[in-house]
């Protein structure tokens, strides 16, 4: 096996061309068989239901070569749950669990060489997604649907190593209404994110808190993460209906369980940062970005969680942890990884 002539050390986390990608089709009613193609582009119609009626939805996992030489895959199975949940969620067909993990080997397999070197810290980004391809005008599902999945390798997240970010929280914007498609992993979201990100980017922070967008009272999401809290003994992270369930944000919370925390799930008021220990945002990309301060621009207000740049202890050893077993060097007594035979 030719490897490509990558510095694996310096990736960036962005696109980067592989061999293969993975397809299926749904049409009469039945998903086919996965098929195989180099080819990086789509053909589809103008009147594609995905085009004007936002039928997509998309996952992100992961692939890590291991110290012993294993290619692991961190949480497929919550992955296909998602991407079904998504597909409900916006009216389009449900890709099967077991389609969904031979899709996920096989583009593995088939692009072994794009697999990052153990000792790199990279790793590689799996990115399966659905879109509605039947040309249609008027609101409704579409009857054609493609399945797509390609990797990419990708580096980690923090360049600088695992260091504090600041955040600020603006209630000009919202991320997504409540009871609406905030709980599904689509495209949509993110596109409504963007300005609000970019705002935040201009003020020099790393990303934007969102509060409820019914009563601005409660912590949303940070960006397009999750959030949590350490206080004292205690893991919190928010609940509400607008917020998509992180397949990281449930790992850390079974770690922090096993470590002896008390975990709550449950509405957090903004007041409550001040009696935070520690805050992070956490999702697939960094595992967990641990948060230096939030700045609550309107109400000109700033809550305080690292004055040295350094993560809490909570935070980093949640995130070692976390990392490790990804890497294969703790044992998986959780039952999260798959071995790429």
């Amino acid at each position: 096996m030719e490897r490509p002539n990558i510095d694996w050390s310096n990736l960036s986390f962005g696109y980067m061309p592989t061999d293969v990608n993975v397809r299926c089709t749904y049409k009469d009613g039945a998903w086919g068989e996965l098929r195989l193609t180099t080819d990086a582009n789509i053909s589809l119609h103008m009147a594609a239901t995905c085009l004007h009626y936002g039928q997509e939805a998309f996952e992100g996992l992961k692939a890590f070569m291991g110290q012993d030489g294993k290619i692991r895959l961190f949480r497929l199975d919550e992955n296909a749950k998602r991407l079904q949940s998504s597909s409900r969620g916006i009216m389009m067909a449900e890709f099967p669990e077991d389609k969904f993990r031979e899709a996920c080997l096989l583009a593995v397999k088939e692009n072994l060489r794009f697999v990052p070197p153990f000792e790199s810290g990279a790793s590689l980004y799996l990115r399966p997604l659905i879109i509605g391809t039947s040309p249609q005008v008027g609101v409704k599902p579409a009857a054609e649907y493609e399945f797509i999945l390609f990797v990419t390798p990708v580096g980690p997240y923090f360049k600088g190593g695992f260091k504090t970010t600041p955040f600020v929280l603006m209630r000009e914007y919202d991320r997504a209404a409540p009871f609406g498609t905030g709980v599904y992993k689509v495209g949509g979201n993110y596109a409504a994110s963007l300005r609000a990100g970019e705002r935040a980017h201009e003020l020099g922070y790393s990303n934007i808190f969102y509060l409820d967008a019914k009563e601005k009272k409660y912590i949303d999401e940070c960006g397009a993460a999750n959030f949590f809290g350490i206080k004292g003994n205690t893991y919190i992270t928010p609940k509400s209906t607008s917020i998509l369930p992180s397949i990281t944000n449930k790992s850390l919370m079974e770690l922090a369980a096993d470590m002896g925390m008390t975990v709550e799930r449950r509405p957090i008021a903004v007041e409550e940062l001040a009696e935070l220990d520690e805050a992070g945002a956490c999702g697939t990309a960094a595992v967990i970005s641990p948060i230096e301060r939030i700045d609550d621009y309107d109400e000109k207000k700033s809550y305080v969680f690292s004055k040295d740049g350094k993560p809490g202890p909570i935070s980093e050893k949640l995130y070692n942890r976390l990392r490790a077993i990804q890497y294969g060097l703790e044992e998986d007594k959780f039952g999260w990884i798959t071995i790429v035979e």
